[in-house]
């Protein structure tokens, strides 16, 4: 009886935490977009780690591949929000292919530079180029919500999955680089440069779950691509519930049906249009900066400050008690511990409201790290990152779902690489000051700047708080069209 129930048990709560996974990779062609993104998206935890390492041993200048590095970090920050919105409003295929031929060209140029001893200058000017990634988890969250269109807890399950996607894919990158590299940077850079291939070609390939472009949605509305985005923004701007709202939409169908039959019996091309255009009022088609999106971006600003202030202060702290042999390890354990804490999240249907387990996470985080300047060990703060770490790919889940909320999915790419680039320049300027403290005051007071970037972080995220909590009461996104 006692084995019987334990397998009842185990049945049932491998049922409660993979049942709903398992549902979404049953969906027809999802696996092969899901898993094509994810390996498409190697260079984001390897390329660093690889050109760190060969510029080391080609050059022997530490200082030199740092710099680099960040280059490359700065130009991704500059390029992803730019490459998110070319994806709206042109296409996922249509802007990906060229800009992997941007890279591949770059990593070629850039592992023929290394490896030949070119100067150094040259090496600065093939670095940005490394930034032409595609934004491959974007694109991948864009299609789950394309294809989950009107079922939000399958959404907020699929976010979960590609976040799952991601802690694996820098859990398994960022030691296989320092691997490969150490082997040969020309078998780092080839072994990331077949993984693009490998992955564009799944993702890219499954035409199927392919969201419609701005461009495409527009053409559908007879509309141009700015004065369709124009109308979105006047949608948005409305409750779809309220009366406005509604009066507002039967208008603008009923002018635009006006126009058409117009345009049709006169033979005047573009009169929708213009009568449409001429309707518009109010709005921004250029610009998805509301006040709430502006709050989560500055959010992801000092989320970016804080963790990365607090990775190269317990780098610091380690080398200070002789154990940097366990920092990969207490790095691993964080991110297990975030990968357990997003498949159970993901898992269970959450009657709490979005907003109060968006700011539940992230002050677990901010208090779980301003602990560390109270700590005087290493094993202390691998156990603080266990168990703070169940909130970590949480928080960035929560985040995605809140976007939904704010903009509409012809617009979730460019929203999404917006919060990533921001949380890249927070990341650059957090190790930047903590290193600067680092060295005049040791570890220390690399934790103390954690401890300001950490409370500043939330201090933020509160001022938002009125934006956030709206935007969550109301539906998402998913069902504005024209």
């Amino acid at each position: 009886m006692k084995r019987a129930s334990f397998r009842q048990v185990r049945s049932e709560l491998y049922k409660r935490l993979f049942s709903g996974y398992a549902e979404l990779l049953s969906t027809p062609h999802s696996p092969r977009f899901a898993v094509g993104a994810v390996v498409a998206a190697m260079p984001y935890p390897m390329i660093g780690m690889t050109i760190t390492i060969s510029v080391q041993h080609y050059y022997g200048s530490y200082g030199l591949a740092g710099t680099l590095t960040a280059v490359q970090a700065i130009a991704l920050a500059v390029v992803g929000p730019v490459l998110g919105k070319l994806v709206d409003r042109f296409g996922q295929r249509k802007v990906s292919l060229p800009t992997i031929a941007v890279w591949m060209a770059a990593a070629i140029g850039m592992v023929t530079s290394i490896t030949t001893h070119a100067p150094v200058w040259l090496l600065f000017m093939i670095a940005p180029f490394l930034a032409a990634i595609p934004p491959w988890g974007a694109m991948s969250r864009t299609r789950w919500t394309h294809i989950l269109k009107g079922e939000p807890r399958k959404i907020e399950t699929a976010l979960s999955l590609s976040s799952i996607f991601d802690e694996c894919l820098w859990v398994v990158g960022n030691p296989l680089a320092s691997i490969l590299a150490v082997i040969s940077g020309i078998l780092a850079f080839s072994f990331t440069g077949v993984c693009v291939v490998i992955g564009a070609l799944m993702f890219l390939g499954e035409l199927t779950t392919e969201p419609p472009s701005q461009t495409d949605l527009a053409n559908e509305a007879g509309l141009s691509r700015k004065e369709y985005r124009a109308e979105l923004a006047k949608r948005i701007s409305q409750p779809a519930s309220s009366p406005a709202a509604v009066a507002g939409t039967a208008a603008t169908n009923e002018f635009v049906a006006v126009a058409s039959s117009i345009e049709a019996n006169e033979k005047v091309p573009g009169r929708a249009q213009r009568i449409l255009k001429h309707l518009h009022m109010g709005g921004s088609a250029d610009s998805i900066m509301g006040p709430g999106l502006l709050s989560l971006c500055a959010t992801w600003f000092g989320l970016g400050a804080f963790q990365s202030a607090t990775s190269i202060s317990v780098i610091a702290m380690a080398k200070e008690q002789d154990m940097q042999q366990f920092t990969g390890f207490v790095f691993a354990c964080f991110s297990i511990s975030s990968l357990i804490g997003v498949t159970i999240y993901g898992a269970k249907h959450w009657q709490i409201s979005l907003w109060k387990r968006f700011y539940f996470c992230l002050a677990v985080l901010v208090v779980g790290m301003c602990s560390f300047i109270f700590t005087s060990h290493l094993w202390v703060i691998m156990i603080i990152y266990l168990l703070i770490g169940v909130c970590q790919a949480p928080t960035w889940v929560n985040g995605n779902q809140i976007v939904l909320h704010l903009v509409p999915p012809a617009r979730f790419t460019e929203a999404v690489a917006w919060m990533s680039a921001m949380n890249a320049i927070g990341g650059s300027m957090g190790s930047s000051v903590a290193g600067a403290y680092i060295d005049q005051y040791g570890s220390k007071g690399g934790f103390a700047t954690v401890f300001a970037f950490a409370i500043a972080a939330l201090a933020i995220a509160f001022i938002g708080f009125k934006q956030i909590r709206t935007s969550t009461e109301r539906p998402m996104l998913t069902e504005v069209t024209l």
